[in-house]
């Protein structure tokens, strides 16, 4: 009995000692990535030229893909940042101020600055951003990167901050054992800026609307547990017709849009995690367009991302 005593004591003590080993190891690698380099090739674009000289259309173009788009979830609507996640148990996440004014991290950026953080989802110093779901922008077109880029410049002054970030130790250890990938990781860095789709109600302009959703429900729609979000925080949904997909609930776009608008299921319960500040900013026409697309994505099982 003594004998297995000790054989119990001294596996639980080896057991920590590794779980000890891994963490430490863990933390270090979570850190080396967040300063890696990330060097990304930038083909020029032609809105850089026009940005001094924006014209009332391109604001307004601007403002609503600032609003619709989670910009201003994160930032808030005056760009100076908030604070957009505090779980009370060691996350808590408030972004960046980008509007002109006293601690904006943009002040100084260039247009190839623009394109690396919000395409690339790569600081203009090299090092990835952590946060920022830069895939769910790579793919704007030219038009609309720099109509939202010369929107944000004409914000008026605010004073913020650079972002803050506090993580508990299990998101840390995730991070740098590549459970939990940032932007940089995710993009496909050599794909072009697409042509500009006509808006209108079609699968086509649905598509691309719904880029920003792929950072919450994965690049191929079908949900699942959002990684590093807390623990608390519902799955994202299966947006495709696959099974578990939440698309039967709205069997109308009627529907659909009545819940972007609300925030609300058919039935009247809420839901919860979806970013509905922006998402409640969408014209009916690009509402439409997504549901219309969301017919046509190859369906998946729920939580394959």
């Amino acid at each position: 009995m003594k004998r297995w005593i000790k054989w119990t004591v001294g596996a639980m003590v080896a057991l920590v000692v590794v779980a000890a080993a891994a963490a430490v190891v863990g933390t270090q690698l979570a850190e080396r990535k967040r300063q890696r380099q990330v060097t990304i090739e930038l083909a020029p674009e032609r809105w850089a030229a026009t940005l001094a000289s924006a014209d009332a259309a391109t604001l307004a173009r601007g403002k609503y893909l600032f609003n619709s788009r989670g910009c201003a979830e994160c930032h808030g609507v005056t760009g100076a940042g908030r604070e957009f996640i505090n779980d009370g148990k060691g996350m808590r996440i408030k972004s960046p101020s980008i509007a002109p004014g006293q601690g904006s991290v943009v002040a100084h950026y260039t247009p190839a600055d623009w394109v690396r953080t919000v395409r690339h989802g790569v600081k203009p110093d090299g090092r990835p951003v952590f946060i920022m779901p830069s895939e769910d922008y790579n793919q704007l077109t030219q038009d609309d990167m720099g109509a939202l880029v010369a929107y944000v410049r004409s914000l008026p002054p605010a004073n913020g901050s650079a972002a803050q970030v506090e993580l508990p130790l299990p998101v840390k250890l995730m991070y740098g054992y590549d459970a939990i990938k940032d932007a940089a990781q995710k993009i496909d860095h050599s794909l072009a800026p697409p042509q500009p789709i006509p808006e209108n109600v079609s699968a086509a302009h649905g598509a691309y609307v719904a880029n920003m959703c792929i950072g919450c429900h994965g690049p191929g729609l079908s949900g699942g547990k959002i990684p590093g979000t807390p623990p608390d925080w519902a799955p994202a949904a299966n947006l495709t017709p696959g099974p578990g997909s939440v698309l039967k609930r709205y069997p109308s776009a009627d529907q659909f849009v009545a819940m972007l608008r609300s925030g609300k299921r058919p039935d009247g319960t809420a839901i919860t995690v979806m970013p509905f500040e922006s998402l409640g900013q969408l014209s009916d026409v690009d509402a439409r367009a997504v549901y219309a697309y969301l017919q046509t994505v190859p369906a998946k099982p729920a939580g394959q991302r």
